[in-house]
């Protein structure tokens, strides 16, 4: 139903696709993979009508097609859930829609678009607030409106990039039941996922991008695991990453009595040097606001915050910064990026003060600062002036990584610091998480992925409903349906 041909596309400074090849048939399910800047959301904003390609062609059902603007792929039955959220914020999830799928009607009967939302998310087996600014809600449950937007339309090839990377064990499940449910029905599906098991569990076919060429075709049954990491990265990896046991110190961060309202009640830990304590538990559960409580990028409503035994009084990001705190977002777009301005110029965000002189910031002590940290973390950038919105989801990682590494913060608050980041990069990632350990440093590990927490942690906690629900000693003994079963006690 879907061929492309010979596809290439450049940027200024970037050969994004080369002469790169993919069908789809009714029904299937093939998986798109590659490294963050192998070329995969390129060939998605293509078969969007969000880029047009310099050569190839783009067939559907045999007939040549020009996808010049959004609203052409949508009339060819293209849908596509994009890796960030696209939703506007100050509407609520039925607003987020039908945005401008009204295909020139002037009114639409409201109650005709509350039916239909409540029909597709019942559909999905989840319960969305359908009248709630989705600005408000979980970044899962955005990603949950971005599904359900898709689906709520006639579509005939659905284009899913990254799709669960927010999601639980439980809402991933029901996804899958839900994209065996569209396969049944004809429904042609191209799925993007760094997570290697969604690849072996769900598709029927792969194709591996590298540096914008693909590299094979073939069924998934004929590969595995360690192949398919060595076809995407062009290397073998030894082995998936798994820390050494640390060696850790006196304590760094201590937090007591932390609440805010009923979102978190009385959260008590402490962190020493040296130490990676891992925080979970299912969406919902209290982790990402924890961690923005600590920063002061939300006002408490009790508890202390200590930092090496001193009280320090942390009522917003710039006390938190100052006082050594530092914040990886979950949502790096809207709360971590400036995304119109320069990959220099949002690494320097955080030590501005230390880089200027009269106003001024020195820009050749800056520009110096920032090319240490793109070799040392292997940026890929064709220049410190690139915008940062036009970097790969790993690589924008790695600056903000940069800029609290450069700020020399004692302690990092990493929330899904490898969400939408690919097996090279997250291998890198995670080396780096082990050396802020190493240099003495305290950190916070918040994160989905339990095989992640697993891998990284000392400690585990382990939240439910706003509160510690339990906590763990990191041991090989240690099993994910153990930390599942506190989380959902």
């Amino acid at each position: 139903m879907l061929e492309l041909r010979n596809i290439s596309k450049s940027f200024p400074g970037v050969q994004a696709l080369r002469d790169v090849s993919l069908t789809l048939e009714r029904g299937e399910i093939r998986a798109l993979m590659g490294e963050n800047g192998a070329g995969k959301s390129t060939l998605i904003r293509l078969l969007a009508g969000a880029h047009q390609p310099d050569s190839g062609t783009i067939c559907i059902d045999g007939q040549e097609v020009l996808l010049q603007r959004p609203l052409d792929a949508i009339k060819a039955g293209i849908g596509v859930i994009h890796q960030e959220l696209t939703l506007l914020p100050a509407l609520n999830a039925v607003d987020n829609m039908f945005l401008g799928r009204d295909h020139g009607h002037f009114w639409i009967p409201r109650r005709q678009e509350q039916e239909r939302a409540a029909a597709v998310f019942a559909r999905m087996g989840v319960e969305i607030p359908l009248n709630v600014p989705v600005g408000q809600l979980s970044v899962a449950q955005q990603q949950l409106i971005e599904i359900a937007r898709v689906l709520a339309h006639d579509v005939r090839i659905l284009i899913m990039d990254e799709p669960s990377a927010a999601l639980t064990p439980q809402e991933v499940a029901r996804l899958f039941a839900l994209l065996r449910d569209l396969k049944s029905q004809g429904i042609g599906i191209i799925y993007i996922s760094h997570r290697l098991e969604e690849i072996f569990q769900m598709a029927d076919t792969v194709t591996v991008l590298r540096d914008g060429r693909h590299v094979t075709h073939c069924r998934v049954a004929e590969l595995t695991r360690s192949r398919l990491i060595e076809l995407m990265v062009g290397r073998v990896l030894v082995r998936e990453f798994q820390r050494s046991q640390a060696v850790t110190g006196s304590t760094v961060l201590e937090v007591s009595g932390l609440s805010r309202d009923n979102v978190v009640q009385n959260i008590s830990f402490q962190i020493r040097s040296g130490e990676v304590v891992g925080m979970t538990g299912l969406v919902g559960a209290g982790r990402t606001e924890t961690a923005r409580l600590i920063f002061g990028a939300d006002r408490r409503t009790s508890g202390t915050i200590r930092i090496d035994g001193q009280t320090v009084g942390v009522q917003s990001p710039c006390d938190a910064i100052n006082a050594g705190i530092c914040l990886l977002t979950e949502d790096r777009k809207s709360q971590g990026l400036i995304p119109a301005r320069s990959v220099r110029e949002n690494f320097s965000l955080a030590s501005l003060m230390r880089l200027q002189t009269g106003g001024l910031v020195r820009q050749h002590e800056e520009s110096s600062a920032f090319a240490s940290y793109v070799e040392r973390l292997n940026i890929r950038i064709s220049s410190q002036e690139q915008l940062i919105s036009h970097l790969s989801g790993g690589n924008q990682q790695k600056v903000l990584l940069a800029r609290w590494l450069f700020r020399n913060t004692k302690v990092f608050l990493l929330d899904e610091p490898t969400r939408g980041v690919d097996i090279g990069a997250k291998q890198e990632i995670y080396q780096l998480i082990a050396d802020l350990a190493q240099q003495g440093k305290a950190v916070l590990l918040i994160s989905s992925e339990l095989p992640e927490i697993l891998s990284l942690s000392d400690r585990i906690l382990v939240m439910r409903h706003g509160r510690i629900s339990g906590e763990l000693q990191n041991s090989p003994n240690v099993t994910q349906e153990e930390i599942m079963e506190l989380a959902t006690a």
